[in-house]
């Protein structure tokens, strides 16, 4: 079985990256951070792959998610745990992890 992996491009001070980290810690779900702040080039590798300039942008497997409003939204609708059922560590209404 293949698992996926999530990616969030972020900072350290910015509050939006914070939340986003708080969500994704409560899944319980292991996520690659890459800080755009501290990385060479990881601003203009996020801007590449996601075609947006601000931060978190967050990926789950291939699919970009985008920023923390559209992460939240997909917990706030129910769909975020159904993403993240493939992910390492997940704690997902519907996982037995």
């Amino acid at each position: 079985m293949t698992h996926m992996k999530i990616v969030m491009y972020s900072t350290g001070a910015c509050p939006f990256c914070m939340m986003a980290r708080q969500l994704l810690e409560t899944k319980g779900v292991d996520y690659e951070e890459i800080r755009v702040d501290k990385e060479a080039g990881a601003r203009q590798q996020m801007e590449r792959v996601s075609g947006r300039h601000t931060v978190p942008q967050i990926f789950i497997g291939e699919r970009h998610v985008g920023g923390f409003d559209e992460l939240q939204a997909l917990e706030r609708d129910g769909e975020l745990d159904a993403l993240l059922v493939d992910v390492p560590g997940a704690r997902t209404a519907g996982g037995d992890n």
